[in-house]
C-alpha cells in the first residue's frame, strides 16, 4: 500500500512539474529526499555511536535503527533523478550553479567551480553510495549472521567496523549537506551546516524508531522486549536530539551569521526570517524546539507509547517543516511565500517519496526478527530499568 501509494504520489509529481513550474516540483521533491535522508543517515550514526559505547539497554531496539540506517543508499538515489534534471533538462532551476549562465558570469560561482562543476558531484555521489550502503549494510549483515551463529566475537567486528567508519561517515554527511543542500544558493556558506543536518536528522531518527515500535506493540510484537524503560531512554535521545541539541545548532548557526554580518550569510538567513517566511521561521523555532521540549520532558510521558507517540509524530512533521525552510525559499528569494492553492504538489511529492521510502522500510522490517535473537547483550537489555 505504501509503495503504491509513493508511486501515486511521484507520478502527481511529475504532472505537478508541468502545471505549476519545474522548479516548483523539483523543490517539493527535494525537500521529502532531504527529510528521509538525513534520518536514515542519522540512524547509520547512532548505530555506530551504539557499537562504540557497547551500549547493553539498546540490544533489543537496535535493529530496527539497523534496518533505518539500511535504506540510506536508497534516499540517496532517491535524490539522483531530480540531480540529474536540474542539470541536463531544467539547467539550474533548482541548484543555482548549475545554470550555465550563471556559472560564466557569477564571480562567487566561477570562484567555487573547482568544487561546483557535474564531474566532483557524481564522483562525490559514487562515494557516498558505496561508503553508506557498505557499512550499512555490513552492519545489518553482522547483526543477522549473529542471529544464525550466536558468534558474541561479531560484536567486536561490528565494534571496530564502526570504529573508522563514524568519522569517515559524519564527515561525508557534512559534505553531502554541502552538496545538497547549501549549494542549493551557492552564495551562502555556513560551518555548522553538517552538524545542523545531523541536528535535525537524528531527532527524526529516533522518531521514526520510536513509532515503528508503537506500531509493533499495536499488533502484539514485541511484548517484553521494548518496555517502558525502554521509551523512557529512546524518549529521552528524542528529547536531546530533536528538541535540545537542534535548538543548540539552529541558534549557533544564526547568532554566528548574525555576529558576522557577511553579506554572503546573512542573505540566506534574512530571506528566511523576514517577508511572508517569518512566520514558517518562527513557528519552526517554536514547533521545533519549545512544544517538543516542555511535552517531552515529564517522565510520564517518555514512558507511554502513546503520548511518545504523539511527540514523535510531531518531530517529524516538524522535521519535514525544517526542510521546506531549507529548500522552498530558494523559489521566491524572500518574496512571495507559496500558497494554498500550490501545496498539493508539495503533499504529492512528500507522499511520494515517503511512500516509496517508508514502504521499502516496511518490507525490511519485516524481512528479519524484530530483535537481535543472539546478541550476548540481551539479557542485560529485557532486564534494563531506569532509576532516574
Amino acid at each position: 500500500m505504501l509503495l503504491g501509494a509513493g508511486a501515486a504520489g511521484l507520478a502527481i509529481t511529475l504532472v505537478g512539474g508541468f502545471v505549476l513550474g519545474a522548479q516548483h516540483a523539483l523543490a517539493a521533491y527535494t525537500v521529502a529526499v532531504g527529510a528521509v535522508l538525513s534520518a536514515s543517515l542519522s540512524a547509520l550514526v547512532l548505530t555506530m555511536c551504539f557499537h562504540l559505547v557497547n551500549a547493553g539497554w539498546i540490544a533489543t531496539t537496535r535493529r530496527q535503527f539497523e534496518n533505518l540506517a539500511s535504506l540510506a543508499p536508497v534516499a540517496l538515489l532517491l535524490l539522483l533523478p531530480a540531480l540529474l534534471i536540474d542539470l541536463v533538462v531544467t539547467k539550474g532551476a533548482l541548484w543555482e550553479w548549475m545554470n550555465p549562465e550563471l556559472a560564466k558570469t557569477d564571480a562567487l560561482i566561477i570562484a567555487k567551480a573547482p568544487y561546483l562543476n557535474p564531474v566532483r558531484l557524481l564522483i562525490f555521489f559514487v562515494f557516498y553510495l558505496l561508503l553508506w550502503g557498505g557499512v550499512s549494510y555490513r552492519l545489518r549483515a553482522l547483526s543477522l549472521e549473529q542471529d544464525r551463529t550466536g558468534d558474541r566475537f561479531l560484536s567486536l567486528k561490528a565494534r571496530f567496523l564502526s570504529a573508522w567508519a563514524l568519522p569517515l561517515t559524519a564527515l561525508t554527511i557534512a559534505f553531502a549537506g554541502f552538496d545538497y543542500f547549501m549549494s542549493i544558493q551557492p552564495h551562502f556558506f555556513s560551518t555548522m551546516w553538517g552538524v545542523y543536518i545531523f541536528a535535525g536528522g537524528a531527532g527524526a531518527a529516533m522518531a521514526i524508531v520510536v513509532l515503528t515500535f508503537c506500531v509493533l506493540q499495536l499488533f502484539g510484537r514485541m511484548q517484553g522486549l521494548v518496555t517502558s524503560e525502554h521509551y523512557h531512554d529512546l524518549g529521552k535521545l528524542l528529547f536531546a536530539f530533536a528538541s535540545c541539541f537542534w535548538a543548540y545548532i539552529a541558534f549557533s548557526q544564526y547568532f554566528l551569521i548574525w555576529y558576522s554580518n557577511i553579506p554572503e550569510e546573512t542573505f540566506w538567513m534574512l530571506e528566511r526570517t523576514t517577508g511572508e517566511w517569518k512566520g514558517t521561521g518562527i513557528f519552526l523555532a517554536v514547533g521545533h524546539f519549545a512544544i517538543p521540549f516542555f511535552f517531552l520532558m515529564p517522565r510520564t510521558i517518555k514512558r507511554k507509547p502513546l503520548f511518545i507517540g504523539i511527540g514523535a509524530s510531531w518531530v517529524l512533521f516538524m522535521h519535514i517543516i525544517d526542510y521546506v525552510w531549507i529548500v522552498r525559499p530558494v523559489l521566491h528569494h524572500g518574496g512571495h511565500a507559496p500558497t494554498p492553492a500550490s501545496w498539493w504538489l508539495d503533499i504529492a511529492a512528500l507522499v511520494g517519496v515517503c511512500g516509496i521510502f517508508f514502504g521499502l522500510y516496511v518490507l525490511r522490517v519485516g524481512s528479519s526478527a524484530l530483535t537481535p535473537l543472539r546478541d550476548p547483550k540481551l539479557p542485560e537489555a529485557m532486564a534494563h530499568k531506569n532509576y532516574v
